[in-house]
C-alpha cells in the first residue's frame, strides 16, 4: 500500500513538475532579456542591437526590459562563445558575416552552428571607390587590369585579411574572372584606408555604403560600383552603378541579424521570431532603417537558417581560393 502510495506521489510530482515547465516555456518570455552587441559601442552591431531593442519594448511587442550588454573581442568570437555557453533562452545576439568568417579563418571553433538563427531584419552592401582622378573609370577598368597583372593594383579597407571587406572584393573579383589570390590587400584601422586612397598609398578602397557617401559628395573619390542587387533608388548613391549592370553577376550582401542560445526551445525561438516579424513591419523600423542607410529586409527562422548554409560555402571556397581558409573545427 505504501509502495503503491509513493509511486503516485512520485508520478504525481513528475507531473507537476513538467506542466511547470511547459507553463514557464509558455509565459516566455518571463524575465528580463540580456541582448548581445559582439563589438563595443557605437559601431553596426551595437547600433542594430539597440535599435532592435528600442523598438521591441516601445511598441509592446516584448514586455520585458532589453538591456544591451556589449562583449567586444576576436571579431565577435567573445560573444559567440558565451552565448554558446547560456541555457537561458532569453539571451540574444546580433550578427552579421563575420559569425561565419572568424569560423572559416581559424579564430575560432564555434560557428553559426552554436547559434539558433531567429531572423534577418537588415542588409547593407559593400562600396568599391578609387580617387577622383584615377585612370578606372568603371568596373571593367579595374578588372581589367587586374587581369593582366594582379599585383598591380593594391587594395585597402578596414577589416582584416579575409574578412568583410577584403572578402566582398574578392568575391566580385573572381565573377569577374580575376585570378583573385595574388591581389595585395592591406588592412587600416578606421579612417586611415580612406586617407591611404586619397593619399595614393593604395589604389582602391573597398568599404561599406554608408564610409563612402560623404567624400563621393566632397568629389574626392569615385564609387566604380556597389555589390547591391539592384541600383540604390535615392540620394548620392543612386548615381553608383552596381556590379550586374556592369556585367559582374556578384552580388555581396552585409547581412544582420538576430540569434538565440543553442538549441533554443520552440516556444522561445517562435516568440522571437514572430516579435522580430512584427517588429519589421513598423513604421519605427523603417524609419530607423532609413535613416541608417539600411535596407529593410525580413527572412524568418528556417529561412534564415538555409541561407547561412549556403553562404557559408561560398566563404569558404573564396578563402580556400587565396589561402586563409583554415581546418580548425
Amino acid at each position: 500500500m505504501f509502495k503503491k502510495w509513493a509511486v503516485m506521489v512520485l508520478s504525481a510530482a513528475v507531473l507537476m513538475g513538467a506542466i511547470g515547465a511547459t507553463e514557464a516555456l509558455a509565459a516566455f518570455p518571463s524575465r528580463n532579456f540580456e541582448c548581445l552587441a559582439p563589438a563595443g559601442p557605437g559601431g553596426g552591431w551595437d547600433t542594430t542591437m539597440r535599435m532592435v531593442a528600442k523598438v521591441l519594448t516601445e511598441k509592446g511587442i516584448v514586455g520585458k526590459a532589453m538591456p544591451v550588454i556589449n562583449k567586444p573581442g576576436g571579431g565577435g568570437g567573445v560573444a559567440l562563445a558565451y552565448i554558446n555557453g547560456k541555457k537561458d533562452p532569453h539571451t540574444i545576439a546580433v550578427y552579421s558575416p563575420p559569425l561565419l568568417l572568424i569560423n572559416l579563418t581559424g579564430q575560432t571553433e564555434l560557428s553559426y552552428k552554436n547559434v539558433t538563427p531567429l531572423a534577418m531584419l537588415i542588409n547593407d552592401f559593400g562600396a568599391f571607390a578609387v580617387p577622383a582622378n584615377s585612370p578606372y573609370k568603371n568596373i571593367k577598368d579595374l578588372f581589367d587590369a587586374l587581369k593582366k597583372d594582379p599585383k598591380s593594383v593594391k587594395l585597402g579597407g578596414t577589416s582584416s585579411p579575409g574578412s568583410m571587406d577584403h572578402i566582398q572584393f574578392l568575391h566580385a573579383a573572381k565573377a569577374a574572372g580575376v585570378e583573385v589570390k595574388d591581389i595585395p590587400y592591406i588592412a587600416f584601422q578606421g579612417g586611415e584606408a580612406l586617407a591611404a586612397l586619397l593619399g595614393g598609398h593604395i589604389d582602391v578602397y573597398t568599404t561599406g555604403m554608408a564610409e563612402i557617401v560623404g567624400p563621393l559628395e566632397a568629389g574626392d573619390i569615385r564609387v566604380l560600383a556597389l555589390t547591391s542587387p539592384e541600383r540604390i533608388k535615392d540620394g548620392p548613391l543612386a548615381q553608383v552603378p552596381t556590379l550586374k549592370e556592369q556585367g559582374v553577376d556578384a552580388v555581396f550582401i552585409n547581412w544582420r541579424g538576430i540569434f538565440g542560445i543553442p538549441n533554443m526551445p520552440e516556444e522561445a525561438r517562435g516568440f522571437m521570431e514572430n516579435a522580430l516579424k512584427e517588429m519589421s513591419e513598423t513604421p519605427e523600423w523603417a524609419e530607423i532603417c532609413a535613416r541608417n542607410g539600411w535596407v529593410k529586409v525580413f527572412m524568418g527562422s528556417s529561412d534564415f537558417a538555409a541561407f547561412l548554409e549556403k553562404t557559408n560555402e561560398e566563404y569558404k571556397s573564396l578563402l580556400e581560393t587565396i589561402g586563409l581558409y583554415s581546418e580548425l573545427r
